[in-house]
């Protein structure tokens, strides 16, 4: 995994559009995984359209919860 933001920035940029899912740390000891297609990225975040069937069309991240390991994402292959 890249060790800077602009690293990050960059790799997700290189995978807009495609699926991935994302895992984050929801408070103690709770995960929450999601999956749906990395629709966009801004300075100094980034936009998942959520798949699933939760109260929320889309959620964001910050490239900072991908450098401090909150936040975990892979793309489907």
């Amino acid at each position: 995994m890249p060790t800077n933001l602009a690293d990050i920035k960059s790799q997700l940029e290189a995978h807009v559009g495609e699926e991935v899912t994302v895992v984050s740390q929801a408070g103690r000891k709770k995960v929450t995984e999601r999956s749906g297609i990395l629709r966009s990225t801004f300075p100094s975040l980034f936009v998942v359209e959520l798949n699933d069937e939760t109260r929320f069309d889309r959620a964001s991240y910050s490239y900072t919860d991908i450098l401090t390991k909150n936040v975990a994402i892979t793309f489907a292959d």
